[in-house]
């Protein structure tokens, strides 16, 4: 069970079960990408199950601070929005908190203002590489300074764009978002290439609101200039969150639980496959497509679970499940182990030094590598003092990896879940006996 002191910590005892169902709240990377495009469409959008993160907070101040009003009524939030040129230089630097979404994606919407733009975030989000955006949108005609020439806060100085066509570097949703915002201003076609698929919502969402959107296999490409019309849409329970309470309910001992409408779209389900591939007893009881996105419920049970191995495409799927999967992988039959995750060493944190170092706290043993880890398996979790560095898919993850543990656990910074998912820790305690 969950006992809450003081709002920097929780105090996470061991669960005999977990039992019930959860709504999850809102996809993050989808209310992100439904509210900027809200903003730059003619006409109002209602959203829906708008994500109550810190992280999509973020995005909506930036779009306020821009000229763009909106309300939010619970979890709904109507924006109106200005069409693709009516957005207005900001007063003051825009701050984009701790979401690497929003200053990516938004800066290629900021690409192509006629005005000057400077972006930053807080001390974590300073430290991470923009630099993957800022070749692109050079291309594109955009001028970018950043700090020691990668680094936010960044200044952009819009301007007319042209189209381009661009092979991803490294496989990144968030950098194909940023590229397709910006084509959306540009004269002709803007083209992405990509050698490993990354997740897709940005392309379904662009056709929702109206855009002319190809895909094939690895080639993705936007017409500029389309007529955006706001929408009324649902945003689907996020898939990641969900990832936390599948993890729990398949460690601890006679658990079910229900999670209701979630999103299961075919370049995120990676993590259902992967679950299932381990051994995990999950079904599907119920599926259906809305706003172009597959939403279903996932009722799950604890079961014996093999382990196994994440590389390469998969890891690009899997790449913000890994912490919570890394704590599955400790107590499989096999150990888990993951290749091709460089990209988690400029996380909110090095999510491979941070995992190793609560699995150190807690008795387990796991292998660095420069672009991964091994966790051997049938390995225990100890009682133990942990830290989430203050990024939230480490509090969430270890609070996890607590409720299987042989003691009382402390998570310090716990309050870093309210990023993405405020409510975190109420709905495990709701479930937990």
């Amino acid at each position: 069970m969950i006992r809450y002191h003081r709002s920097l910590e929780q105090r996470i005892s061991p669960a005999r079960r977990l039992s019930g169902e959860v709504l999850l709240p809102g996809d993050k990377s989808i209310s992100h990408r439904y509210a900027m495009l809200s903003a730059i469409a003619e006409g109002r959008s209602k959203l829906n199950n708008y994500s109550g993160g810190a992280d999509c907070q973020s995005t909506l101040a930036c779009l306020r601070s821009l000229g763009i009003e909106w309300t939010k009524t619970g979890s709904t939030v109507e924006v109106q929005g200005c069409g693709l040129n009516g957005l207005q230089a900001p007063s003051e630097t825009l701050d984009a908190g701790n979401s690497g979404s929003t200053i990516r994606m938004l800066s290629g919407i900021l690409a192509a203002q006629p005005f000057q733009t400077r972006i930053g975030g807080d001390e974590s989000l300073s430290k991470r590489p923009m630099g993957r955006i800022m070749t692109p949108l050079a291309e594109m005609g955009a001028t970018i300074q950043a700090t020691d020439g990668r680094y936010p806060p960044l200044e952009i100085t819009g301007g007319p764009l042209r189209a381009i066509d661009y092979t991803l570097p490294v496989a990144s949703a968030q950098v194909k978002s940023c590229i397709l915002f910006a084509g959306l201003y540009a004269d002709g076609t803007t083209t992405v290439r990509e050698s490993i698929r990354t997740r897709d919502h940005t392309e379904l969402a662009l056709r929702e609101f109206g855009a002319d959107v190809i895909t094939r296999k690895g080639i993705i490409s936007v017409e500029g200039k389309p007529p955006l019309k706001g929408r009324e849409l649902l945003v689907p329970g996020d898939l990641s969150s969900a990832a936390f309470y599948l993890v729990a309910a398949m460690i601890v001992p006679n658990s079910n639980v229900l999670l209701q409408a979630v999103g299961l779209n075919p370049t995120r389900a990676a993590l259902v496959d992967f679950l299932v591939g381990v051994g995990a007893g999950i079904r599907i009881p119920k599926m259906e497509q809305l706003g172009g996105e597959l939403v279903g419920s996932l009722d799950v049970k604890t079961g014996t679970i093999r382990g196994g191995l994440i590389e390469k495409e998969l890891t690009a799927a899997l790449i913000d499940e890994i912490p919570v999967l890394a704590v599955l992988g400790a107590i499989s039959e096999e150990g888990l182990t993951v290749r091709d995750a460089a990209e988690l060493r400029v996380k909110e944190t090095d999510r491979i030094a941070t995992v190793a170092e609560n699995f150190r706290r807690m008795g387990v043993s796991m292998e660095e590598t420069p672009d991964g880890f091994h966790i051997p398996g049938k390995q225990r979790f100890r009682a133990a003092k942990l830290d989430s560095f203050g990024d939230h898919r480490i509090a969430m993850a270890f609070s996890v990896a607590a409720l299987a543990a042989d003691g009382d656990c402390v998570i310090d910074n716990a309050e870093a879940a309210s990023v993405s998912y405020p409510e975190f820790y109420d709905t495990l305690r709701a479930i937990t006996q």
